[in-house]
């Protein structure tokens, strides 16, 4: 992630901040909501582009063998970010494990696997959660916190009520079975 120079002084004069507390300008308050929108619609983008990536890693793993050199490329790329192989990802380079690209990412997938698997067992989440979302940045001395009022605990709604289906009439079976209509012989061609 990079910043500009505008968004690097407001995070400088936040972290000054962090470090002596006082009360902020409204002016600061309204950058350090800029910038903290800015790195939610960062880490959002983030978010959509490694689902696309592993949306089109199972395309490719689907379309096999046909597509092995982007399959394998699209998987070396997932992994380099994070990514736990599945189990059809380790099928997939078990049928491509003749090729040597092939047999060394599926050695790297089994190791992964395997610490995925004993972390699991273990009781620690092995791939890394999504982020969790931020709250605004309404607790710094001077902003908003002092205008806001507490949040007051949420009553869960009631379930909808299943609505009634319209009363239509049945359908008539010409509706549902359209008539068939005679389809006429191919004409033979004469040979000579």
């Amino acid at each position: 992630m990079a910043f500009s120079a505008d968004e690097l002084r407001v995070l400088r004069r936040v972290l000054a901040i962090a470090l002596h507390p006082s009360p902020l300008p409204d002016e600061d308050v309204q950058d350090c909501l800029r910038l903290a929108g800015a790195v939610d619609e960062a880490v959002g983008e983030a978010g959509r582009l490694r689902a696309f990536l592993l949306a089109d890693l199972v395309r490719y793993r689907n379309a096999l063998p046909g597509s092995v050199s982007g399959y394998l490329e699209l998987l070396q790329d997932a992994l380099a970010g994070g990514y736990d192989p599945r189990p059809d990802d380790l099928a997939a380079l078990r049928a491509l494990r003749h090729r040597p690209v092939a047999a060394a990412l599926l050695e790297r997938c089994r190791v992964l696997a395997e610490r995925s698997v004993r972390a699991r067992l273990a009781g620690r989440a092995a791939a890394p959660a999504a982020p969790a979302p931020r709250s605004r940045l309404l607790a710094l001395p001077g902003g908003r916190a002092a205008d806001a009022e507490p949040e007051r605990p949420k009553t869960p709604a009631a379930p909808p009520r299943p609505v009634p289906p319209a009363e239509r009439p049945a359908p008539k079976p010409s509706e549902v079975f359209p008539p068939r209509r005679p389809v006429p012989p191919p004409q033979e061609r004469a040979a000579g």
